[in-house]
């Protein structure tokens, strides 16, 4: 430990504090922004790659869409070989040719390529026992998930023009099947590096201001602390060695200090003030160091065990919610292969319905924890399909509690908004209303048009009167303690549609209790 002998000592000593304090923020500031770079990566990879895989759906079951339409209206009046040439024809058309990292690609079940843009030397020949640099047959695998319910994923290593080399990929692939043709279409995944590579840029140039601002403060703390010395230090080392050569004489007399020696009138305050308060500071120093020792220690405890605990819960709730995904997945799994044994057994139905409010749940909390951390971009959306789909998730929770759904759903209602905030309103809606109504009662979900820029969703119960209709969208409110929940659905429906402006209105009387939301239709702004 160091010791200062003199002032001179002491701003020496400070001067070194002061660099060794400020290099430790240094460390600890460029260790914060390296962490923060690496869970901002972490999630960029994430919500590109799900973005990704988003579009790539959407794009090959539009084509499938067109397909289905095409045939179904040339049927009867074309052959089946002139249709397909005339589709084919209209995909190559829509294609834009400077693309040539993205494209559509189509294959019969025979792994023959019918259509191909970007060589159409391959186009009539056989790839199904293609294998590419990895040892992977990568139209096999694409026809294979083709054929399932939804189409899906595959993740391959393939050539790219851009680069001249082979990079990782992913792609969707969905089936046809009055034709037996697989369509699916793909994204390198390389395009995310680019992202990396900025976000990299950013984190260097903030590391750089850092540095530059705390070399800057260094600097300045250090001419400061040269300044006080030269300029104030040796009046006030004459001072207190004056003061001091009193305090010494005084335990041999009780002479006052002489004022005449002493510079500042600061210090003749201290002198007058010494003699006779130094016998009780000395014993009042001692208790009060004391207590203050006591006193310090007992904050820092309570003060650590406080932080300590605040972080086990946000940990245990983080960790919670990861935890809770996998076997959330294993029981859906295997419900979905009892019901295709055992079909209609109530038992099996009550288990979906308490697994889906588990989902549920887990969806809320996942949202909880990544909101702040996650920007939700938007998109063009058809509300109408993500409603109905909604729908149909709830309803064996709606069925195993006696109630059931009752729809009035515009079709084709598009608006701009982020998928999952936009499901996080309807599912806290659905879920409430499943949750207050009366039993064997209908919910009225209705969607339609209000007019060219607004459309709007409204739920319906039977229920019972809300009484606090101002606290309903408060922090953990619950309007029956009875019914259990947390109380955080409708605080995030209420934060979601503040950030939108979504206008949220509640009616609720003896009879009826409807919550209706008024969206924008090409809302754009964020808070």
């Amino acid at each position: 430990m160091f010791k200062a002998k003199s002032l001179y000592h002491l701003i020496v000593y400070s001067i070194l504090f002061i660099i060794v304090l400020i290099s430790f923020f240094t460390f600890i500031i460029i260790n914060n922004s390296h962490e923060e770079l690496q869970e901002k990566i972490k999630t960029l990879k994430t919500d590109y790659t799900n973005s990704q895989k988003e579009l790539l759906k959407n794009d090959v079951n539009s084509v499938i869409t067109f397909i289905q339409y095409y045939n179904n209206k040339y049927k009867d009046t074309k052959s089946k070989e002139t249709i397909q040439k005339e589709v084919l024809e209209a995909i190559a058309q829509l294609r834009t040719a400077d693309t040539i990292n993205e494209y559509l690609f189509i294959y019969n079940f025979e792994g023959v390529s019918l259509y191909y843009p970007i060589s159409k030397d391959r186009e009539g020949k056989k790839y199904l026992e293609y294998t590419n640099h990895d040892g992977k047959q990568v139209i096999k695998d694409l026809i294979d998930v083709s054929k399932k319910p939804n189409g899906g994923f595959v993740e391959y290593l393939w050539y790219k023009l851009a680069i001249f080399k082979d990079a990782k990929k992913i792609s969707y692939a969905n089936v046809y099947k009055d034709w037996n043709w697989t369509i699916g279409k793909g994204v390198y995944l390389d395009e995310i590096d680019k992202l990396i590579k900025e976000k990299d840029e950013e984190y260097n140039q903030k590391i750089s201001n850092y540095t530059l601002q705390i070399t800057s403060l260094t600097v300045m703390l250090v001419l400061y602390s040269i300044f006080i010395y030269k300029n104030a230090t040796i009046l006030i080392v004459n001072d207190v060695l004056e003061i001091g050569k009193y305090f010494k004489e005084s335990q041999k007399n009780n002479d006052p200090i002489n004022q005449n020696r002493i510079i500042f009138g600061e210090f003749k305050v201290i002198a007058n003030y010494a003699t006779d308060a130094m016998n009780n500071i000395k014993l009042k120093t001692t208790m009060l160091e004391d207590l203050n020792r006591n006193l310090e220690y007992n904050v820092k405890e309570k003060t650590k065990e406080l932080t300590n605990l605040i972080e086990s819960q946000k940990k245990f709730i983080k960790n919670s919610v990861h935890e809770i995904n996998t076997p959330l997945s294993i029981i859906q799994t295997n419900i979905d292969l009892l019901k295709m044994k055992i079909p209609n057994n109530k038992y099996i139905t009550n288990i979906e319905s308490g697994s889906k409010i588990i989902q549920y749940i887990y969806d809320d909390l996942s949202y909880l924890v990544k909101k702040d951390r996650v920007i939700y971009e938007k998109e063009y959306l058809d509300f109408s399909k993500v409603l109905i789909s909604r729908i149909e998730f709830f309803e064996e929770i709606a069925k195993s509690n006696s109630l059931h759904f009752i729809n009035k759903i515009e079709n084709d209602i598009y608006i701009k908004f982020n998928i999952i905030e936009l499901q996080r309103v309807i599912d806290n809606n659905l879920s409430n209303a499943i949750k207050y109504s009366f039993a064997k009662s209908p919910i009225f979900v209705e969607l339609d048009y209000l007019n060219d820029e607004e459309i709007e969703f409204s739920v319906s119960t039977n229920s019972k009167i809300i009484e606090q209709k101002n606290k309903i969208f408060d922090d953990f409110y619950r309007e029956n303690n009875a019914r259990g929940g947390f109380g955080l659905g409708l605080k995030i429906v209420k934060d979601i549609c503040d950030k939108n402006f979504v206008i949220i209105n509640l009616d609720s009387n003896e009879k009826e209790t409807k919550f209706t939301y008024r969206f924008k239709i090409n809302e754009d702004t964020t808070t």
